[in-house]
């Protein structure tokens, strides 16, 4: 199966470059940002492992989650889907064998072994795209092969592609670390309710994305696993259940959100989120605070966001943004409009990603003759006035969104591959330019 056989169509086309230009009046605008690709992904697997018929409304329709979908089909699920809603006919774990192909579906490649090894029988070879094969996925399939798992790696030690076995799992302890990814350990939990026995997880080290766990625990309790577990999260105790159907509305994407509330604070705009409330679990929902610190003015309801942009964004800080580290790309391309040096720490795990993120936005801020100085584990991004170039987007969805941004102040902007966006938002650059900012596809 090849990668684009039956994805999602971009909405930008098959354009080789898109150029963005700043608006020609103020921003003042209202948006619905589609939902969670987090939450998406998870309701999807855990209602397929559910006895009965599951309702998800508010999905995100993206690359990511049409590779979810389509796995699970070919695994014997029936869903129907219509727009943002699907019915999902869970089946306990009863999976159709196979072969599957994930795409550059993180998500999914840290959880669908999971899910498939707790069946007792079938043979499934699961594929991922180039750049998901290249990315590491050994801790997780580690742990579930010491709780009684068989998968096997096909070609390199450590990667996609992967061969697995229906053995069940046999419960049992593990220790996972979490400095990696925090998907290696939501992919365990996940499939850990129908072990045999009890599965208690130890982390020896720290979670990069603590709040990613938490969202798993509470969507695995509300459809009525039995977990135990405390805010450290430093160990995680999860009892033999099996998960129920439920009917579940997800709340929109904290992450994609952020570009919309970066891209108001950039052109002292204004800019309300619907269907997103900053009591939300999501960690991206934190820039809330990074962009009131650099000058914005926020309004928060029970269910929107509101920003106000500043005149002149602030800077002058250092800040860790492991907890956030999806956003250290939008932060380093509106930090050089600030009036000041901005410091970002302890992402070094980003640099394991769809690209070696650190060193992209590096390059990228230096081509526009930016200075900006690379750690290992983040940079260090100076003022400076961006000059207009072309730009690589690495083939990742958070480059292309972010170096978009710095478009929306600086004339002729031109980034490559812009349909690498329908991994998470298909609709970003049309959304754009709803929102006046000038989108041209080349």
């Amino acid at each position: 199966m090849k990668k684009n056989e039956g994805s999602n169509t971009r909405s930008i086309g098959e354009a080789n470059t898109v150029i963005i230009s700043p608006p020609k009046k103020r921003m003042n605008g209202t948006i619905t940002i589609p939902g969670s690709k987090s939450l998406t992904n998870r309701a999807l697997i855990i209602s397929a492992l559910a006895h009965g018929p599951s309702r998800l409304s508010g999905i995100l329709n993206s690359d990511d989650s049409y590779w979810c979908i389509d796995s699970l089909r070919r695994l014997g699920i029936v869903i129907h889907q219509e727009e943002d809603t699907v019915l999902i006919e869970g089946k306990g774990g009863e999976w159709t064998s196979g072969n599957l192909y994930i795409g550059s579906a993180g998500t999914i490649a840290r959880f669908l072994p999971g899910a498939l090894a707790i069946s007792t029988k079938g043979k499934w070879a699961i594929e991922a795209s180039e750049q998901m094969s290249n990315r590491p996925v050994a801790p997780v399939i580690e742990a579930l092969n010491q709780l009684g798992a068989e998968i096997e790696y096909v070609k390199k030690q450590g990667h996609y592609p992967l061969a697995l076995k229906g053995k069940g799992l046999k419960g049992g302890e593990v220790s996972l670390s979490g400095k990696v990814s925090s998907q290696f350990i939501s992919g365990l939990l996940i499939a850990a309710p129908y072990a045999k026995s009890p599965i208690t997880i130890r982390i020896p080290d720290y979670i990069v994305q603590h709040s990613y766990v938490t969202l798993t625990l509470q969507m695995m309790e509300q459809f009525g696993a039995d977990v135990d577990y405390d805010h450290t999260l430093q160990e995680i105790k999860v009892n033999p259940s099996s998960y129920s159907p439920q009917q579940v509305t997800l709340e929109a994407d904290a992450s994609t959100a952020c570009y919309f509330l970066a891209l108001a604070a950039l052109t002292n705009g204004r800019i309300r989120i619907d269907r997103l409330s900053y009591g939300t679990k999501q960690p991206d929902i934190q820039m809330v605070d990074i962009l009131e610190k650099m000058g914005c003015k926020i309004r928060k309801g029970s269910s929107f966001i509101e920003l106000q942009g500043a005149p002149q964004l602030k800077g002058g800080f250092e800040l860790s943004m492991r907890e956030l580290s999806d956003q250290t790309l939008t932060l380093a391309a509106i930090a050089p409009f600030a009036d000041a040096p901005i410091t970002i720490r302890e992402v070094a795990h980003i640099r394991h990603h769809e690209s070696n993120r650190i060193t992209a936005i590096c390059q990228s801020l230096t081509k526009l003759g930016i200075k900006v100085e690379e750690f290992e584990d983040g940079l260090k991004i100076y003022p400076g006035k961006p000059t207009p170039s072309l730009l690589d987007s690495y083939d990742d969805h958070r480059v292309a969104m972010s170096l978009a941004l710095i478009g929306c102040r600086v004339e002729g902007i031109e980034i490559k591959n812009p349909g690498c966006v329908s991994k998470t938002c298909p609709n970003y650059f049309e959304m754009l330019a709803n929102l006046g900012v000038r989108v041209k596809k080349s």
